[in-house]
């Protein structure tokens, strides 16, 4: 038998399913991959922002 507590399915012996140790997994990797692509967007506005300033110079 499980419970349901905070949206989350608990067995009798308080370990968490495989479903949801998945699920908190994804969330994770979709975190961690908004974050790495909000930085390399932003590396990339840097390093186009560099050359364009470079290129008004010459």
């Amino acid at each position: 038998m499980s419970k349901e507590r905070n949206n989350e399915t608990v067995s009798q012996t308080g370990k968490e399913t495989k479903a949801t140790e998945r699920a908190r997994r994804d969330a994770r990797l979709k975190a961690a991959l908004k974050t790495n692509m909000a930085r390399r967007k932003a590396q990339a506005r840097g390093r186009k922002a560099t050359t364009a300033a470079q290129g008004k110079k010459e």
